[in-house]
């Protein structure tokens, strides 16, 4: 958006007059130009709020400095640097304001040496050989245990058909199998 040349003129007249202390000129020079700073603005990137803001600073700016302008004919170019500058920093502003997206409580572990996640899928093959030599009842149940956080006995009892109250129980007599097939294997350390 561009102020026509003609409004130049009307718009150093109008200075000149506000400068001299007419309110009303001061008046028509804001409702003239207010729409082309504001545009100035939004394209900076600003939401309404932030341009409404940046547009009334400048206009504060030019009430402070009316001394130093020499050329009312300049004065739309003034108002436009005075605009721009002042949105540019109210964008550098929102991206300091900007929070910092959420760090995670600790970082994620470093990968393993090759060496050790041989060992681990080593050890996790063994441990699962074990599990599948077990009786169905206790592969069901220790499957359950080992993939769900905190599984509700209730359900559990209900899916393999066992009594609530003999859940603990039982996975103790599972683990405790599953320890002995581990320990007879003799592949690896398990203690």
């Amino acid at each position: 958006m561009t102020v026509a040349k003609t409004d130049h003129g009307r718009v150093a007249a109008l200075f000149g007059a506000a400068r001299d202390g007419d309110r009303a000129a001061l008046d028509e020079l804001v409702v003239l130009l207010t729409p082309l700073l504001w545009q100035v603005a939004r394209d900076q990137g600003l939401d309404v709020d932030q341009a409404s803001d940046v547009v009334q600073t400048a206009w504060l700016r030019l009430l402070g400095s009316f001394a130093e302008i020499r050329s009312p004919v300049a004065l739309t170019g003034w108002l436009i640097t005075v605009t721009k500058r002042e949105a540019w920093r109210t964008g550098e502003k929102r991206q300091i304001e900007r929070p910092l997206p959420e760090l995670p409580e600790r970082l994620a572990e470093a990968s393993p040496a090759p060496e050790e996640g041989v060992l681990r899928d080593d050890e996790r093959a063994r441990l699962w050989r074990a599990v599948d030599k077990l009786p169905e009842r206790c592969r069901s149940l220790l499957r359950i245990v080992a993939f769900v956080h905190r599984p509700d006995y209730a359900e559990v009892g209900a899916r393999l058909g066992m009594p609530r109250g003999s859940i603990g129980p039982t996975r103790g007599r599972c683990l405790a199998r599953l320890r002995e097939q581990l320990l007879a294997n003799g592949e690896g350390d398990w203690l």
